[in-house]
């Protein structure tokens, strides 16, 4: 059992990915860090930067705070920061604890820069329907939980991308798009190394749903329909983007825990064996 002021490994998995997954800020000093520049997924490096200063701006609680055993320098901030206010803990066995449980690094260099409030922008064409709604729920739960998003015509994408730094995705010529028959949800989980076992499965229904293949997944042509459905609903694009997340968020704990759960009436005739 973890201490009541700290975050198991177990704990922090289950929380990544989620709409209640904490801040997580990565303490490590310089040296550990040069050692190994990853992060876990979400994280944000701060090195020697004033925690306190760093949470006000970023304006998100929970907090958890990790260094590289979680030792002195996650206790220590987590209590600076309770001290002030905000409901932080550590992380027990802190980065080296994550990676000896094989759970999941993101390498940052592959990240946008960051804007000067500390947040990753990415731009895509706008109007979106199923990839580029798929690709910024990845973001957001995976990547940054602060990113912020562009739509622009597709003719302007990359001279927005130009012009603002933000990282274009789900056009023709830039990394972060379809692959053959790949969509861009792919791309980002292989240049980010997030093959997790439910996000495989959301990948192969975002596909079917996003290029005419409903064989693919059976869930892909009611992706379909829902994602049609919101695109309707709503004429802005930032509006419509907030109403499709929770659908994403549904997706992923359905493929991450229910998989073997159906439902049928009678009541407990449905459960796979």
């Amino acid at each position: 059992m973890p201490a009541p002021d700290a975050y198991s490994i177990d704990q922090l998995n289950k929380l990544i990915g989620t709409g209640r997954c904490p801040l997580i800020l990565d303490v490590r000093d310089a040296e550990d860090f040069a050692a190994d520049p990853r992060v876990v997924p979400g994280a944000e490096w701060l090195g020697d930067d004033d925690p306190i200063a760093i949470a006000r701006a970023r304006g998100l609680q929970p907090i958890a705070v990790m260094c590289q055993k979680g030792q002195k320098r996650a206790q220590g901030k987590a209590a600076l920061l309770r001290a002030e206010g905000f409901a932080a803990q550590y992380v027990e066995g802190g980065f080296l604890g994550w990676k000896a449980a094989g759970q999941p690094v993101i390498d940052p260099v592959n990240l946008p820069k960051r804007d000067a409030q500390g947040r990753t922008v990415w731009v895509t064409r706008n109007r979106p329907k199923i990839d580029r709604i798929a690709c910024p729920w990845l973001i957001r739960r995976f990547l940054d939980p602060r990113a912020v998003f562009l739509f622009v015509g597709a003719s302007e994408v990359q001279a927005v991308a130009d012009l603002t730094g933000a990282a274009p995705f789900d056009i023709e010529g830039v990394s972060l798009s379809h692959r053959g028959e790949f969509c861009s949800f792919d791309a980002m989980l292989e240049v980010f190394g997030l093959g997790l076992p439910a996000l495989n499965s959301i990948a192969q229904i975002v596909r079917g749903a996003d290029t005419a293949r409903p064989d693919l997944a059976p869930e892909a042509a009611g992706l379909l329909a829902i994602s049609l459905g919101l695109s309707r609903m709503h004429s802005d694009d930032l509006e419509q983007l907030e109403a499709a997340l929770p659908v994403y968020d549904a997706l992923y704990r359905w493929a991450r825990d229910a998989q073997n759960e159906a439902h049928d009436w009678p009541a407990g005739k449905g459960a796979k064996p």
